[in-house]
């Protein structure tokens, strides 16, 4: 398995991902090349919480104008969303 830290790169925080939270689902930007199963592990092994469920979205980077070079584009990225069993939290989303 690779390390739990280069699965997991950010959280994502935003209106939408704190909504989330009242559904106890957190969102976190991972490798693109990761599984459900290594993301599902890694948020347990960091976090110390356990997972009930793990939805993936590739994010297309969006086009970009460029200087002189003409068209460009924002990185490919991939976004997971973790839903928790009930009971469990973490931390540095509820701002403790």
């Amino acid at each position: 398995m690779k390390d739990p830290r280069d699965i997991l790169r950010r959280p994502i925080v935003s209106e939408k991902s704190y909504r989330s939270l009242q559904l106890n689902q957190y969102t976190f930007e991972v490798d693109p090349r990761a599984s459900k199963p290594e993301i599902s592990q890694a948020v347990e092994a960091v976090f110390k919480v356990s997972v009930e469920g793990v939805s993936t979205i590739s994010v297309k980077g969006k086009p970009k104008q460029q200087r002189a070079r003409g068209q460009g584009h924002s990185r490919n990225w991939k976004k997971a969303i973790v839903t928790l069993k009930k009971g469990d939290r973490i931390e540095i989303f509820e701002g403790g």
